[in-house]
């Protein structure tokens, strides 16, 4: 069974009770279940919260939802404890649930390579970044990955540093430079044996507990994919997010 697990935490320090802030006369978190939903190669989606008004609004609105301790320290601790309570769930799928606007194609995309190569145990996606904006800010991940698309580092800086370039534009037109785009398929087994790891040094450093793969030397295939997603931080990304919700809505009359 392929299942995809939305972690959903109620004390956000940047934005108090985010799964529950609402996008058009709906909670976020729905958002985000609905379009995880349009997936094809999911088999059950799932929500994992910490808070019972969460649980409630979500029971409301159809989804299964368990709920976990407040105290998990990542999302995948979150999602983990979930697996282990689903048995037959062989590829878990982490989706984010502060990105309600999540397409199903950018799930399947990440998904097909565990289900093509034996050897790929965990996989996320990336997009080229085509802005300055995003190339500079911290709060825009970066990776760079090697021939066969396996994971090489992770930053919060724009990496790689591109050294002949005399400006920040020359360096995202001369260089290819990624954003990480925070979609994680796992294996079972490789999921639960991640969330064993102690927290890493790079880890901690960069406050990206992707790292702990690569610091205890796991493989992580980078999908490179056209479509980009809106993470959910601050009340400036929700007020974003609200725009593009009713911009969408007017044109199209549904979201995709």
């Amino acid at each position: 069974m392929i299942i995809g697990i939305i972690p959903a935490r109620f004390a956000s320090s940047r934005l108090m009770g985010k799964p529950l802030a609402d996008i058009g006369g709906k909670p976020m978190i729905q958002h985000t279940y609905n379009n995880a939903k349009k997936s094809k190669l999911l088999d059950k989606v799932v929500i994992a919260v910490d808070d019972e008004k969460v649980f409630q609004v979500v029971k409301e609105f159809g989804a299964e939802v368990y709920m976990t301790p407040k105290n998990c320290t990542s999302g995948s601790d979150r999602i983990a404890i979930v697996t282990e309570k689903i048995p037959d769930a062989a590829i878990i799928v982490n989706i984010q649930g502060d990105e309600p606007f999540i397409k199903g194609k950018m799930i399947d995309e990440a998904i097909e390579p565990l289900l093509f190569d034996r050897k790929v145990n965990v996989a996320t996606l990336a997009r080229r970044i085509s802005n300055v904006e995003d190339m500079k800010s911290p709060s825009v991940v970066k990776v760079v990955f090697d021939y066969n698309n396996m994971a090489l580092y992770f930053s919060r800086s724009p990496i790689p540093f591109v050294r002949e370039a005399k400006t920040n534009l020359a360096r995202i037109q001369t260089a290819e430079i990624y954003k990480h785009i925070g979609l994680y398929v796992y294996r079972r087994e490789s999921l639960l044996k991640f969330t064993q790891l102690k927290p890493t040094d790079l880890e901690q450093i960069e406050k990206l507990e992707q790292l702990r793969f690569l610091e205890h030397g796991f493989k992580m295939k980078i999908v490179v994919t056209d479509y980009d997603s809106l993470s959910i931080d601050t009340p400036k990304d929700l007020e974003l997010a609200r725009r593009f919700y009713d911009k969408h809505s007017k044109t199209s009359g549904k979201t995709k």
